[in-house]
């Protein structure tokens, strides 16, 4: 759910007053369930300056997305997003990020209203199928098993070099010697 979060900030003796809905935050462990778009998803990006661009939506979450743009626009950039939805409409402010290839760029958002964060979730909520993330929670899993693996085969790889170095140095000094 969505919290809020009051900052009161005193300057002079006027106060000042922020209130900011917490948008999901990405943790090492859990990852957003992420939509990829099989409808053509258009986008207006309103940048803060005035100047406007379009793109299509191609993958969606709770805290970002990926856009194919004809025009990268600057990393770090912030505009304002707005897509439809079957909810409605969702208006945001975004952040950019570095472009991927040479038509795609991720975003993320910074700024999202209850409504908008409500519409959002009813677009990428539905499409959580539990097999799916089992799936996904039993390939991580592989993939860290597989790297452990790796890591003890490494480990008896070097131990064995290191070995194989020791035993040639000692004949070789013993070498050395005897022929002294």
């Amino acid at each position: 759910m969505p919290s809020v979060t009051l900052c009161i900030l005193r300057t002079g003796t006027i106060l000042k007053v922020h209130v900011m809905n917490n948008l999901p935050q990405p943790h090492t462990n859990w990852r957003t369930p992420r939509v990829r778009m099989t409808d053509l998803t258009p986008v207006v990006l309103r940048l803060p300056g005035g100047g406007c661009h379009r793109g299509k939506l191609e993958t969606i979450s709770l805290t970002g997305g990926l856009l194919s743009l004809p025009e990268f626009l600057n990393q770090g950039s912030r505009p304002t997003l707005m897509f439809l939805t079957r909810s409605g409409t969702v208006l945001g402010t975004a952040e950019m990020l570095s472009p991927v290839s040479t038509d795609q760029q991720p975003f993320r958002f910074i700024a999202l209203e209850r409504d908008d964060q409500r519409r959002l979730r009813t677009m990428v909520q539905p499409s959580q199928n539990p097999i799916d993330d089992a799936w996904i929670e039993k390939y991580r899993a592989a993939l860290v098993h597989q790297g452990q693996e790796r890591k003890g085969f490494s480990r008896i790889v070097f131990r064995s070099l290191s070995l194989l170095a020791g035993l040639l140095g000692a004949v070789y000094f013993l070498h050395v010697h005897l022929l002294k």
